[in-house]
């Protein structure tokens, strides 16, 4: 197979095309959450990701999982919450019953940001959604995207 292979060709065109697809979207969502909130994209993911933890089994997150969760390498999500807990957006503390492990959970302060931000980040994310499909290029992408199953719907079906 060589470079030039129309199937090889066929799928970097469509990495291309995902990669155009989500640098659109984020750059839109970005100067959404900043101009509105004060937030990044990454702020707004890692205090979305916290906020879903709970006492139950398994529902507090290593650092490891919430690296996976927002996509990033586990000291530069070190970093991010070190960032949000001095702005008073979340609080670490340790594990009750593994005292090496450590918690991070959102603050009042921090849910309360984040509630705002909500509604900025749906809007956005549809406004970015809507101009990308007007791209022929991407229109595809943005029809599977629309079509997937919310979480909830997923565990009725």
């Amino acid at each position: 197979m060589t470079a030039t292979t129309p199937a090889l060709t066929a799928l970097a065109h469509g990495w291309c095309a995902l990669s155009l697809l989500h640098g659109r979207i984020e750059s839109h969502l970005e100067h959404a959450l900043q101009t509105g909130h004060g937030l990044s994209v990454r702020e707004y993911s890692l205090l979305d990701v916290l906020s879903r933890q709970h006492d139950g089994d398994g529902g507090h997150l290593q650092m490891k999982q919430v690296a996976d969760a927002v996509v990033l390498s586990q000291s530069a999500t070190t970093r991010l919450v070190t960032r949000l807990e001095a702005r008073g957006l979340l609080a670490r503390y340790l594990c009750p019953t593994d005292r090496r492990g450590i918690y991070t959970d959102v603050s009042q302060e921090g849910l309360k940001l984040l509630e705002e931000a909500r509604p900025t980040n749906e809007a956005a994310l549809r406004e970015a959604l809507t101009e990308a499909a007007e791209d022929p290029q991407l229109t595809p992408l943005v029809q599977v995207v629309e079509a997937i199953p919310t979480p909830a719907v997923m565990a009725t079906a």
